[in-house]
């Protein structure tokens, strides 16, 4: 009795505590929810001469809140995205109360199609008459891209531009799987097909450095005829820069003229101060990219149109059974394009692809909704982000159109499956064997306790090779091209988008806004409103789904890691499904 006292006194303890603590998370959420609607860390208002700050270390999904949950972090507010901020950039020339612009950090994350977008939304903003000014206390390359539309660029005396060439670097895994016995079974189809080098080499093949080197090389030269254009220099001396390592301090940086001024954050502001006419000792306004979002009234949509074309966004690796965002998971996927097509007023659909690719499964069974939405009479318009290869590609080839960016990573056609085999470690290692019996000639196969033979090897081995005829086929009739043509230019081969568009995988070179003006052509439209699918929250409304929602995981809300690309190629390796995807690491970065 005494015992049945104790544990059932304890067991009430505990549900009061953990009551006490859920009931204090959930004012502490209603806390900020109130706070963010009633202006405690809500809307920002816009002050007259405000200068209005962009950093670009923070990665830019393709639309608003794309982004897996990060933190718990109850003050979470809209992740702007890609187009947005572009858009906002643009909005702040005509805005009266934005004084003017300032890069304020030389680092960079985006992509080279990413950091394309926002050039040219800087460029359309010099077109004012307001400032911008750019800061760093070092530049890297990319860092250094985005800054060259600057009017003025101040260096720190202690900084450099970090301006040496691009280079690509893959790490191989091999030796380390030999030396704890994990034998990685590998099945590939296209020599070009990079993405299990790591685990049955020790260096790049030869035609692995081929298609990375043409890659970097395309996007090299763009990126260098970029900065010429808008510091006014010749693209062939900044070459010459950067092949003979000029760049080595700020004084450098200056006497080649890739800076304007050698100097603090100080002498950044009172050079904004000069251009403004303000004194040396009044004080500057800033508002972050993130506040102004909040904030900036964007022209309206007319809601007396009732023609819409939907954009939809696809951005991430391509999943299944991950319904999270920053992926595309088939689930929701197919789901929303069922209810696009279904829908009378969708008159044309563009899809924004930013992918490396992913599970071929999960790709198909997008692919087949997309190409029910052409059965049913509306066109379909694809516009290429920073990469849209392999799988992404394969979402792709059905499209009436394929627009993509001059650096956009695409091709990479092919597929290939890996499946780790630890048998040989547990025996060495660990002394643990296995021994079976069975009631047919096949029932143990293809078991990661025991060495795969011949059989086992051929018969993944021919299923790959299916897949790839399968995506041959796909991209031909897409492409009106025979299998051959495709073959050609497949085999696993990356390619720029520049590239891809003299070889036929593409369309046409331009920007979403120019894929959604093909689409309204394509559905003979004079006045139409876009819609943007899907939706998402912001980080704070997602966090308390997650919570209230049972049916979603720790794992896909408040758990998940800085690695989540890793962590999905993993589970690709657990699984053994054929996949179409990139290398992982293989994302388009800028040294």
């Amino acid at each position: 009795m005494k015992d049945f006292l104790k544990f059932t006194l304890a067991s009430c303890l505990g549900v009061f505590i953990a009551g006490t603590v859920v009931f204090l998370a959930m004012m502490g959420i209603t806390a900020a929810i109130v706070a963010s609607a009633g202006g405690g860390g809500g809307k920002t208002t816009v002050k007259s001469e405000s200068i209005l700050t962009l950093d670009f270390t923070q990665y830019l999904p393709e639309k608003t809140n794309n982004v897996a949950t990060q933190s718990f972090d109850l003050n979470e507010q809209d992740v702007p995205g890609l187009h947005e901020v572009a858009k906002l950039i643009r909005h702040a020339a005509e805005d009266e109360k934005i004084a003017g612009l300032l890069i304020e950090n030389g680092i960079g994350g985006l992509g080279p199609g990413s950091a394309s977008i926002i050039l040219e939304a800087l460029k359309d903003y010099t077109e004012s008459d307001k400032f911008l000014a750019a800061y760093g206390d070092y530049y890297t390359q990319q860092g250094y891209y985005l800054a060259s539309a600057a009017d003025h660029i101040v260096l720190h005396p202690v900084g450099t531009v970090d301006f040496r060439g691009f280079a690509g670097f893959v790490p191989f895994f091999k030796g380390l799987l030999d030396k704890i016995g994990i034998d990685m079974q590998i099945y590939y189809a296209g020599d070009f097909k990079s993405a299990t080098e790591p685990f049955r080499r020790t260096e790049m093949s030869p035609e692995n450095k081929l298609q990375r080197r043409e890659y970097l090389n395309d996007v090299y030269d763009m990126f260098l005829q970029d900065i010429a254009a808008a510091r006014g220099v010749d693209a062939d001396s900044l070459m010459a820069m950067a092949w003979a390592f000029k760049i080595k301090n700020a004084e450098d940086a200056l006497k080649y003229k890739l800076v304007d001024e050698i100097g603090s954050k100080a002498e950044c502001e009172a050079w904004m101060k000069s251009e403004m006419g303000k004194k040396p000792n009044d004080k500057l306004t800033f508002i972050s990219v993130d506040e102004y979002a909040m904030s900036a009234k964007l022209p309206p949509a007319d809601y007396s149109v009732k023609d819409k074309i939907a954009v939809v966004y696809a951005e991430g690796d391509i999943v299944s059974g991950h319904d999270e965002y920053g992926v595309i998971d088939d689930g929701r996927y197919v789901k929303l394009i069922k209810d696009l097509r279904r829908q009378d007023d969708i008159k044309a659909v563009v899809l924004r692809i930013n992918s490396p690719g992913g599970s071929i499964l999960s790709a198909e069974n997008i692919y087949r909704q997309l190409t029910g939405l052409k059965a049913d009479g509306k066109p379909l318009v694809v516009s290429m982000g920073d990469y849209a290869a392999s799988g992404g590609y394969y979402l792709s080839a059905m499209a009436d159109s394929i627009f993509a960016q001059p650096a956009t990573l695409t091709g990479s056609i092919g597929v290939f499956s890996m499946i780790p085999n630890p048998s040989r470690a547990l025996d060495e290692k660990l002394g643990i064997r296995f021994d079976t019996v069975r009631t047919g000639p096949y029932s143990a196969d293809f078991s990661v306790l025991f060495p795969w033979d011949e059989r086992e090897n051929n018969y993944v081995q021919t299923r790959v090779d299916a897949y790839y005829e399968l995506f041959l086929n796909k991209v031909a009739d897409g492409r009106d091209m025979s299998r051959d043509e495709v073959h050609a230019v497949a085999q696993g081969r990356i390619w720029s988008g520049r590239k891809a568009l003299e070889l036929g995988l593409v369309d046409r070179l331009g920007t979403l806004e120019d894929a959604i003006a093909s689409a309204a052509v394509l559905a003979d439209l004079e006045e139409y409103r876009i819609r943007e699918y899907p939706v998402f929250q912001n980080p704070l409304q997602k966090m308390i789904s997650d919570i209230v929602d049972p049916g979603n995981s720790a794992a896909s809300g408040l758990m998940t890691t800085d690695l989540p690309q890793l962590m999905r190629f993993y589970e690709a390796l657990q699984s053994g499904e054929p996949q179409a995807r990139l290398p992982w690491g293989l994302v388009p970065v800028q040294q």
